[in-house]
C-alpha cells in the first residue's frame, strides 16, 4: 500500500470510500447473519427441550450454553485461519457452518418423535453454530478492518457490535413467531437459507491479501491481549446481569414492564455507537474506555439503588450508553499489541474473553442473588465494571511509560 505522501489525487477519495459506512457494512453484514442465526432459536429451544420433549431444565439450559462453549473453544482457531488463509476463507466457512446448523435443526424437528435422537442432533446443530459464529464474526471483522484500513478499526468493530445486538434483537422474536406458525423446522429452514445466500455473497466478494510475516505463537498473542480481554470481560458483566436478571429483579419489587430496561439499554447502546464512533480515533482507545466505564458504573449504581422503575430504566440506559464503546475502545488498543499478520488471532482471543464473561456471569451472579438478594446483582456488576476501569487505567499508564 502506498504511503500517504505518495498518494495520487484520487487516493484520498478511494481511502474515504474504503473507510465509508457503506463499504464497512458490506463486511459486517456477515456478522449480522451469524447472530441472526443465533437469535432465531434463542427463545424457542429452552421451552422446546423442557416442555415439549420433557427433559430437565438443566438440559434445556445446556442446549443454549453449549453453543458458547463451542464458540469459545474455536475462537483461536478462527483467528489463525483468518491470519493464515485469509479472512474471506474464515467467513466462507462460517456462513457454511451457519447454513449447516440450520439443516441440523430441521433434522432435529423431523426426528422429534424419537426424543433422544432429536436431542443429539439439536446439540450437534448448536455446536456447529458456535463454530460458525467464531469463523464468521472473526473473519468478517478482520476482513472489514483490512479492507477499510487500520484507521477504521474502531469503526468496523463498532458496526460489528451494532450488527451483533441488532441481529439478536430481531432474531429472537422472529424465531418465536416462526415456531408458533410453522414449527421448529421453519427456523432451521430460514437459518439454512440466509446462511447459503450469504455464503454465495461472500464467495463473490474480493479477498484481501494475507499479510506476510512470521506468526507469533498463540501463547504470545494471548499474553499480549489477555489484560485487555480481562477489561472487556469485567466491563461486559453489566450487560449479562441486566439481560439475565432484570425480569426477576422487577418481579421481586412488584414492578411491571421489565422489558423497558432492556429496550433502554439497547437504544442507548446503538445511539452511542452511531454518535461517538469517531471519538476513539480522535482521543484514543484508553481515554474513551475510561469515560465509558465510568458512565457504565453510574448506570449500575442507579440500578443497585433503584427504588422506582424510572431509576432502573435510567440506570439501564446509562449502562448501555457506557458499555457501547467499551468493546471497540479497548479492542483498538489490543490489536496494536501484535503485528498486522497476527490481528485475526488477537481479535479471536480478545473476543473470547467476552464469551467467557457471558458464560460465567450467569452462575456467579445467581450465587450472589441467592446470598444477598436480587438488587445485589447490580452491585456485583458495579464492582466488576470498576475492576475493568482499574485495569484500563493501569494499561494506559504502562503505555505512557
Amino acid at each position: 500500500m502506498s504511503s500517504t505522501a505518495t498518494l495520487s489525487a484520487s487516493g484520498p477519495t478511494s481511502a474515504a470510500v474504503r473507510g465509508g459506512t457503506r463499504h464497512i457494512l458490506s463486511f459486517v453484514y456477515f456478522t449480522f447473519i451469524c447472530y441472526l442465526s443465533i437469535g432465531l432459536p434463542l427463545a424457542v429451544l429452552p421451552p422446546y427441550v423442557h416442555l415439549r420433549m420433557g427433559y430437565s431444565a438443566m438440559l434445556a439450559g445446556l442446549v443454549i450454553s453449549i453453543q458458547y462453549i463451542a464458540t469459545l473453544a474455536s475462537r483461536p482457531w478462527a483467528g489463525r485461519i483468518s491470519d493464515r488463509a485469509g479472512a474471506k476463507v474464515s467467513v466462507l466457512w462460517g456462513m457454511g457452518a451457519c447454513a449447516a446448523s440450520g439443516g441440523l435443526l430441521i433434522g432435529a424437528a423431523v426426528l422429534h418423535s424419537t426424543h433422544w435422537l432429536s436431542f443429539i442432533v439439536l446439540i450437534l446443530s448448536r455446536l456447529v453454530l458456535g463454530i460458525g459464529e467464531s469463523l464468521g464474526s472473526t473473519g468478517s471483522t478482520l476482513w472489514g478492518i483490512t479492507s477499510a484500513g487500520q484507521d477504521s478499526t474502531a469503526k468496523v468493530i463498532s458496526f460489528n457490535g451494532i450488527s451483533t445486538y441488532g441481529a439478536m434483537a430481531l432474531g429472537a422474536p422472529l424465531g418465536v413467531i416462526l415456531d408458533q406458525q410453522w414449527g421448529l423446522a421453519s427456523i432451521g429452514f430460514l437459518t439454512m437459507l440466509v446462511g447459503t445466500v450469504s455464503l454465495v455473497l461472500a464467495y463473490r466478494k474480493s479477498p484481501v491479501p494475507v499479510t506476510p510475516g512470521e506468526h507469533l505463537p498463540f501463547s504470545h498473542v494471548l499474553g499480549r491481549v489477555a489484560p485487555h480481554g480481562m477489561g472487556l470481560a469485567l466491563g461486559g458483566v453489566c450487560y449479562s446481569v441486566l439481560a439475565t436478571f432484570v425480569t426477576l429483579f422487577y418481579a421481586s419489587r412488584h414492578w411491571n414492564n421489565a422489558a423497558l430496561c432492556l429496550t433502554a439499554f439497547g437504544v442507548a447502546f446503538i445511539v452511542a455507537r452511531l454518535l461517538f464512533i469517531s471519538t476513539i480515533n480522535r482521543f484514543g482507545g484508553f481515554p474513551m474506555a475510561m469515560i465509558c466505564l465510568s458512565v457504565e458504573s453510574l448506570g449500575m449504581l442507579l440500578l443497585w439503588q433503584a427504588h422506582a422503575p424510572w431509576m432502573a430504566i435510567a440506570g439501564a440506559a446509562l449502562s448501555g450508553f457506557g458499555f457501547s464503546l467499551v468493546f471497540p475502545a479497548i479492542g483498538v488498543e489490543a490489536v496494536k499489541r501484535v503485528p498486522e499478520n497476527n490481528r485475526g488471532t488477537a481479535l479471536g482471543v480478545y473476543t473470547a474473553f467476552a464469551d467467557v464473561s457471558f458464560f460465567l456471569t450467569g452462575p456467579l451472579a445467581g450465587a450472589v442473588i441467592g446470598a444477598y438478594g436480587y438488587a445485589s446483582v447490580f452491585l456485583f456488576g458495579l464492582i466488576s465494571v470498576l475492576g475493568a476501569l482499574g485495569i484500563v487505567i493501569v494499561l494506559r499508564q504502562i503505555q505512557e511509560d
